[in-house]
């Protein structure tokens, strides 16, 4: 039975600290290997209740969750994506989303640390040489885990790449800054998103202890506040060229854009399936029935449970298009065409517009079911609401029914990149 050490606070580092942080230490005992979607979602269900313990203290005291994280890596479900024929269990996205909401739903920060490692090793089956994916993927299964070094924060637009590789024998050699790099603190493998001087796309493996590299600890938004998605320093950073691989995903019709979009509508239902599990809780707890309702239990107000019911149907929708989404993108992987990678891209897009909605309002309404007791500092129930806020706004969801729209209305296809 895995066992997570109690937060000493006094101890634990920090968010946001100019504390130095040294990488994690690689994995000594393998992972454990998950064999399929049950064992998938059984693994998740253990882990959540741990991870939610202390979640609204590690958000208060901006504490980082590597306890967390250890054991969730070696569990087995940061490899639950890699295909059977590299020794991982290929769920189902349908699963793997469900896995993705149950954990996000307890803590989304450590929801959202897996992110980028589960779209990664997308990127690595699709693009990747078969070297490079029995090394890597071998590499997971022992409970290794990719961060991110992909997005830059002065760039005029999220594409527009300033981050540079060239190569140099058998060697890459990469220079540039990277932010939100959500995943890289904790990691042991850094891949890093750069272009060449000509504009061609290349993701290098970086070791995290490479020379050159520096994580720093700079995260300092108001929500998602433990996913530490601060900086990336690379500076004549070398990668062995046999751990470069090149961008081609969006180059063809491939559900890698899809899959980037459902893990984000995965996190963001999690947190309004979390809101709404708090708001209960509260109200059957510790609210006072309104004077005007006749009733003794706040549980027992005609328009709480009004309310209740409205946020448990919104919330039931966007798990419904979310599985769908999942299904729709495990066709899309069995058989790239234009029309079922597309096909999956809209319905991540109408996954991501229903979850986006329920997170915020869960966690809005929450106060105002529960009452002005629960904005006490001491409940820490704002986090919900700021965590929704923070990751709601990864890409705007206000270009998702236009997309949608264009598609059903005009039949033109969705955009494939990776926040369509």
């Amino acid at each position: 039975m895995t066992v997570i050490p109690r937060i000493d606070p006094a101890t634990a580092p920090r968010v946001n600290s100019s504390a130095s942080f040294t990488a994690r230490p690689k994995p000594v005992t393998p992972a454990q290997v998950i064999a399929d979607d049950a064992g998938a979602i059984a693994a998740a269900e253990q882990l959540a209740p741990l991870f939610a313990a202390d979640a609204a203290l590690r958000d208060r005291e901006g504490l980082l969750p590597i306890a967390e994280l250890d054991a969730y890596s070696q569990s087995g479900l940061w490899g639950i994506n890699i295909p059977k024929a590299y020794g991982g269990a290929e769920v189902s996205y349908a699963t793997l989303g469900k896995v993705i909401e149950i954990i996000s739903a307890a803590d989304p920060s450590i929801g959202q640390i897996t992110q980028n490692h589960l779209v990664l090793s997308v990127h690595l089956a699709l693009d990747g040489t078969e070297a490079q994916k029995r090394e890597l993927f071998d590499l997971v299964l022992k409970g290794y885990r990719f961060g991110n070094a992909f997005s830059e924060l002065h760039s005029k637009n999220v594409v527009a790449f300033e981050t540079i590789i060239r190569f140099e024998g058998d060697d890459a050699i990469v220079n540039g800054r990277k932010f939100y790099t959500t995943g890289a603190l904790f990691a042991h493998i850094v891949p890093i998103i750069s272009v060449t001087t000509e504009g061609e796309g290349y993701i290098a493996f970086a070791d995290r202890e490479a020379p050159g590299l520096t994580v720093t600890n700079d995260w300092s938004s108001f929500g998602q506040r433990t996913t530490a998605s601060g900086s990336v320093t690379i500076e004549n950073v070398r990668v062995p060229r046999s751990r470069v691989i090149p961008i081609k995903v969006f180059d063809r019709p491939t559900a890698a854009g899809a899959i980037s979009q459902f893990i984000q509508a995965a996190v963001d239902t999690g947190i309004g399936a979390g809101a709404i599990r708090d708001a209960i809780d509260f109200v059957r707890s510790t609210s006072r029935a309104w004077i005007d309702s006749g009733k003794d239990k706040a549980s027992e107000d005609p328009f709480t449970i009004q309310a209740i019911g409205e946020l448990e149907i919104g919330l039931h929708a966007a798990q419904a298009l979310v599985e769908r989404a999942g299904r729709l993108i495990d066709a899309a992987l069995a058989d790239p065409t234009e029309e079922k990678v597309n096909a999956a891209t809209v319905a991540t897009a109408e996954a991501k517009v229903l979850s986006t909605r329920i997170a915020l309002e869960a966690s809005n309404r929450l106060f105002e079911l529960a009452g002005t007791r629960a904005t006490l500092a001491e409940h820490n129930l704002d986090r919900h609401w700021r965590n929704g806020r923070v990751h709601t706004l990864h890409d705007p969801a206000r270009w998702k029914p236009y997309h949608i729209g264009n598609f059903y209305l005009n039949g033109a296809s969705a955009p494939r990149h990776p926040w369509s």
